[in-house]
């Protein structure tokens, strides 16, 4: 969560700069990033579709698939597992 309060926190220290400094933000309008979010959510659609379909229940679904780290990113105070950390199973 800090890092999000701190990228929050940037941003709206620039977005004062600029409005001190009478320029527009380069930042895109609210509807572009509406569409890039649908964007990364259409992306998980068919993967997580698939093992709903499977039988998955959704949350499960989206675990298996990695939907929610590619959607969001590493959320705050979830650890995501380094291949050292994985267990040894040569069955795969």
């Amino acid at each position: 969560m800090k890092l999000y309060l701190i990228s929050l926190g940037a941003g709206l220290l620039v977005g004062v700069v600029y409005s001190l400094l009478g320029v527009r933000s380069p930042a895109p309008p609210v509807v572009a990033l509406i569409g890039l979010l649908g964007m990364l959510v259409g992306e998980q659609v068919i993967p997580v579709g698939k093992q709903l379909l499977a039988g998955t229940a959704f949350a499960s679904a989206c675990n298996k698939t990695g939907a929610t780290t590619h959607v969001f990113g590493q959320l705050p105070g979830r650890q995501v597992a380094q291949p050292s950390d994985l267990p040894n199973d040569k069955s795969c």
